[in-house]
């Protein structure tokens, strides 16, 4: 269920996408692509007028296609021969981090979110930017514990490349047992790191509405990461392992 609050910041963040698609095309040539007229284009950028829900949804899918976010990350990214890429880029690119929240707001639209967690360091931008498009708490999964705080919930696990194993520690109260969580990174490689979110979430007897990143290298993570049977998954870049 959708509340009012969601629907306006989805329709007010299909705006600012229509918007950025404003800087690379003519209204006549956003009028072709979207089969809307002209004149009630130019009312939606100028701030006069709000595409309804319906049409916003419309509106969203036609201009996801030619404004190239998906293209944008492609572009920044740069294997090295090892098979790692800086993704300095990214993170740290608040245009490209903005259009990346207002993505995954239009995707998980209707589902029950009520926390984002993701785990420092690298994912913090992206879940700091999602829990703000979303208007939901932030919670950040550490690799030591926090002076003050009282009891963790931890969970260790494997790194596949060095066989090290890493912990991550959860303050105890972070997430509760009615909370809805989505667990948001930056990039999903092997997919050890986000199956240790997932299972933070599970011991701390929640549950996960869906899982969301930027990118996602190769596919043997899918199975990694014993994604619950309705957990929503969305990428928004997947590329080849090199």
């Amino acid at each position: 269920m959708v509340t009012h609050a969601e629907d306006l910041r989805f329709r007010l963040a299909t705006v600012e996408l229509l918007r950025t698609a404003k800087r690379q095309y003519t209204y006549r040539e956003l009028s072709r692509r979207t089969n809307l007229p002209v004149t009630v284009l130019s009312r939606y950028v100028k701030g006069h007028v709000l595409p309804n829900t319906s049409r916003s949804r419309a509106l969203w899918n036609a201009l996801s296609k030619i404004v190239g976010l998906e293209s944008e990350v492609r572009r920044r990214i740069k294997f090295d021969k090892n098979g790692f890429f800086d993704n300095t880029q990214i993170v740290g690119d608040i245009n490209l981090l903005n259009q990346a929240a207002n993505y995954a707001l239009a995707k998980f639209a209707g589902r029950r979110i009520t926390k984002v967690l993701s785990a420092a360091v690298d994912g913090i931008p992206l879940a700091t930017v999602v829990a703000s498009a979303l208007d939901v708490d932030l919670v950040i999964a550490k690799s030591s514990k926090e002076v003050g705080v009282l009891s963790f919930i931890e969970e260790t696990y494997a790194l596949d490349i060095s066989g090290h194993t890493m912990t991550l520690y959860l303050p105890k109260d972070a997430i509760k047992r009615r909370d809805s969580v989505l667990v948001v990174d930056d990039v999903i490689k092997s997919g050890e790191t986000q199956l240790a979110l997932l299972n933070l979430v599970d011991k701390a007897k929640a549950e996960v509405s869906g899982v969301f990143a930027m990118i996602a290298v190769g596919d043997s993570w899918k199975q990694k990461m014993k994604i619950p049977q309705n957990c929503q998954v969305e990428v928004i870049l997947e590329v080849k392992m090199p």
